[in-house]
């Protein structure tokens, strides 16, 4: 069964950090670009983050705070966030899109074949 599983969310205050997973069963992550977005309430889906073979990409509101990676081995794929502000506060969700397909110009994938459920993080005092 194809699954991707994120984990890692909470509740953290202005300026705290979290470290948000996203573990992939019945299928290998080697051959897939990985997304990590972000849904707020009442605000449409966002790209945050995404990871390929040789690109990296993060959006503007979060460049120098968050940072991706992928552990091949695990079959995971993190998503570091620092420096966290109100704003980040939203359900983040990761997904993957095989590698080859076609990307915009951020080098991110247009479209992806799977995606997570999502997890919750809240950032309030």
């Amino acid at each position: 069964q194809v699954q991707l599983v994120e984990s890692g969310g909470g509740l953290v205050q202005p300026g705290g950090s979290l470290k948000l997973s996203c573990t992939a069963s019945g299928f290998t992550l080697d051959y897939y670009a990985i997304g990590w977005f972000r849904q707020a309430p009442g605000k449409e889906r966002e790209g945050v983050s995404c990871i390929s073979t040789n690109r990296l990409y993060y959006a503007d509101s979060v460049k120098g705070r968050f940072t991706i990676s992928r552990a091949n081995a695990k079959n995971t794929v993190y998503l570091q966030m620092n420096s966290l502000k109100p704003e980040d506060t939203a359900v983040y969700y990761c997904a993957v899109s095989k590698i080859g397909r076609s990307t915009s110009v951020t080098g991110c994938a247009l479209a992806y074949d799977y995606w997570g459920q999502g997890t919750q993080v809240t950032v309030s005092a």
